[in-house]
């Protein structure tokens, strides 16, 4: 059960269905949105999880975690709904995804992790390890051990 706080907001195409993070809607903690044409929101104060930002460290714990839930494709349009001047940063390089990436037309980041995945290494840097976020990720051994080969962070 995650007592950090964390705001996450799903773009309005992503498919529930594929998303990683479908099975912590109900963990205390978490506030998930969905955003959709014409909305917005204020991420001042927000530490917006980003790949072209600083490394997070355990000195930016304090502000509430934002992740945006989106394809690598549809991630500007979301990124576009957001207000204010949030925090941003990125996970620390190098960490594999275990996430089997599908996309025909379009390059993911090489530093891309899937939603999961990144939110778990965000928490991991910035309050504990909760390797409970993962139940029912169907790759997690696979992540986990790719997380360990990488050293861990």
């Amino acid at each position: 059960m995650s007592g950090y706080p964390v705001v996450v907001i799903r773009h309005w195409k992503e498919r529930i269905a594929k998303c990683s993070l479908r099975l912590l809607h109900e963990r205390p903690g978490f506030t998930f949105l969905r955003a959709r044409p014409g909305w917005s929101f204020d991420s001042t104060g927000h530490l917006l999880l980003a790949v072209d930002a600083p490394p997070l460290t355990p000195a930016d714990a304090g502000p509430p975690l934002l992740l945006l839930d989106s394809t690598w494709r549809l991630l500007p349009a979301l990124e576009r709904c957001l207000t204010g001047t949030p925090i941003r940063r990125s996970i620390p390089g190098g960490i594999p995804t275990a996430y089997p990436r599908a996309s025909r037309v379009f390059a993911d980041p090489p530093a891309g992790l899937a939603s999961l995945e990144a939110l778990y290494v965000a928490l991991r840097i910035l309050w504990r390890d909760e390797p409970s976020l993962l139940d029912g990720y169907h790759w997690r051994a696979e992540f986990l051990a790719g997380l360990a080969a990488h050293g861990g962070r």
